[in-house]
């Protein structure tokens, strides 16, 4: 077999997809509504066939080449959970996973990929949507696994643990193994950090980096209807202050030379993340260009599936597709 191809979908900033790539797939067709998202794909990787349409919206026989692909992935919205109890409730995620499963009709993917919350994969509160997929895709001839992964596992300097839904045609199915953990010692904020920290002269940069060893709490994005970015929930931004850092908002650029750190004297003397520095916290390369205003790039990392557990993940049904 040659090349694997995909096609994306909610594919936001393309954590998903990045992943995917670097597991040897080629993309045929990305697709996000979000103006910023769409800047981001395209501005990273000139190359790949990105639409800008929502994923309700979308029919396949205008775009043939999504069909026959070797794998749908979906990095879909997160449903309510624990970590978004405080956004409004809607039925949108929800219909966009049923929207993701009937995509699997038309297309005919080899494999899918769903990625989401963690409590998709066991929670009673998605009993119904777990019978909707096994039906449908024992109906198609896919056999299926739900699973968790923390991305922490996977070298992710982050506590993010992730809901997985994979699905193989059964001829395939059997060769597949969630992936197992690449990495035996987590990557602490501090060493993921400290290079960054130190590039404008912050003098205490070492300092800060050498009390900051524990992985992140979960980034979370909020919704558009949220306001400015913060790095989550007060429970997350607790975990940030033992940390050394102001979790209530995002700073513009990293400290230099002239700032104090005195986390003794509260928030106000503790250092900020920059929105390049959660990418890193995400597990993107320094390289990954997010576009937009900064709660909109904020946004989209916070949305993102780690690239890191989508290589993972690309690798694990690649081999499976191959055996």
């Amino acid at each position: 077999m040659s090349g694997l191809t995909f096609v994306d979908v909610c594919s936001g900033a393309g954590g998903l997809a990045l992943g995917l790539e670097l597991a040897g797939f080629e993309p045929r067709l990305l697709l996000d509504e979000d103006d910023d998202a769409c800047r981001t794909l395209r501005a990273n990787r000139p190359h790949w066939n990105v639409l800008q349409a929502d994923l309700l919206d979308f029919d396949p026989s205008e775009h043939p080449q999504s069909y026959d692909v070797d794998l749908l992935s979906a990095g879909l919205p997160r449903v309510r959970s624990n970590a978004t109890a405080a956004r409004a409730e809607s039925g949108e995620e929800e219909g966009l996973l049923r929207a993701a499963v009937y995509l699997a009709h038309a297309v005919g993917p080899r494999a899918l990929l769903v990625e989401n919350v963690p409590t998709l994969t066991h929670s009673d509160r998605f009993r119904d949507f777990r019978e909707f997929a096994r039906a449908e895709l024992e109906h198609l001839g896919y056999e299926f696994n739900w699973f968790v992964l923390n991305a922490a596992d996977f070298g992710v300097p982050q506590d993010r643990q992730q809901g997985v839904l994979v699905a193989i045609k059964k001829q395939w199915f059997p060769s597949f193994r969630p992936p197992s953990p690449t990495v035996t010692d987590h990557v602490s904020v501090g060493e993921a950090l400290a290079p960054s920290m130190r590039s404008r002269g912050w003098r205490d940069a070492e300092l800060w980096a050498s009390q900051a060893t524990t992985v992140a709490p979960t980034l979370v994005g909020g919704s558009k209807n949220r306001g400015g970015a913060d790095l989550g929930p007060a429970g997350s931004k607790r975990k940030w202050e033992k940390l050394g850092v102001n979790a209530h908002s995002l700073g513009d650029e990293i400290p230099g030379s002239d700032f104090a750190w005195a986390p003794g004297l509260g928030k106000e003397g503790m250092v900020k993340l920059t929105v390049d520095q959660a990418a890193l916290l995400q597990g993107f390369p320094s390289e990954w260009e997010i576009t937009g205003r900064k709660t909109a790039r904020y946004r989209q990392i916070g949305h993102a599936s780690p690239p890191p557990v989508s290589e993972a993940l690309g690798r694990a049904i690649a081999r499976a597709l191959r055996s």
